[in-house]
């Protein structure tokens, strides 16, 4: 249990920092202003998806939070990453741009995966 227990935190932490440094890009980056724009996106949405994804991120790190907001924030984070990648494809960039959605979204289902087992174990 131990192995898997470092898989998960492995994974959420390298999800999460991913997660955060993505939302900082978004409310101070210009360049992520305009890829926000490229995606025909409005600039307010670009604010909310950092604070989701920072509120997501706490949700997900916190041991003390538990059940279904660790469940809403795991749905949340895997309809983000879908949909970073359709709007990637969607915008004309190519497929090696959109694969970095694909990739966080392969790291959040390893957390996702271990993580029942470690809150139906004796930790």
């Amino acid at each position: 249990m131990k192995y898997q227990k470092i898989i998960y935190w492995s994974a959420s932490v390298l999800f999460a920092v991913w997660m955060l440094t993505n939302a900082y890009a978004y409310l101070t980056s210009e360049e992520a202003k305009l890829l926000c724009h490229h995606f025909g996106f409005p600039g307010y949405f670009r604010v909310e998806l950092a604070i989701a994804k920072i509120i997501g991120v706490i949700v997900l790190l916190v041991p003390m939070i538990k059940g279904r907001w660790k469940e809403w924030a795991y749905a949340g984070f895997t309809i983000t990453m879908i949909s970073g990648f359709i709007a990637h494809l969607a915008s004309g960039d190519s497929l090696l741009s959109a694969s970095s959605a694909i990739v966080a979204l392969a790291i959040l289902l390893i957390s996702y995966i271990t993580y029942p087992n470690l809150k139906n174990s004796k930790q």
